[in-house]
């Protein structure tokens, strides 16, 4: 999941560069929402790992 924002993350910033606004705009947003949900399936996990323990 953290390997799919980094890859939005990388287009955003290159269409960026190159001027595509609604490109990088859409990437943008893909990349933080899929960045949300991994911190949530993270801390879920930490969760679950403690309370085995």
């Amino acid at each position: 999941m953290l390997k799919w924002t980094l890859i939005f993350l990388v287009i955003a910033v290159i269409a960026g560069f190159f001027g595509f606004r609604g490109v990088a705009s859409a990437s943008a947003s893909i990349a933080k929402i899929l960045f949300i949900i991994f911190l949530i399936l993270f801390i879920i996990a930490l969760i679950f790992g403690a309370a085995i323990f």
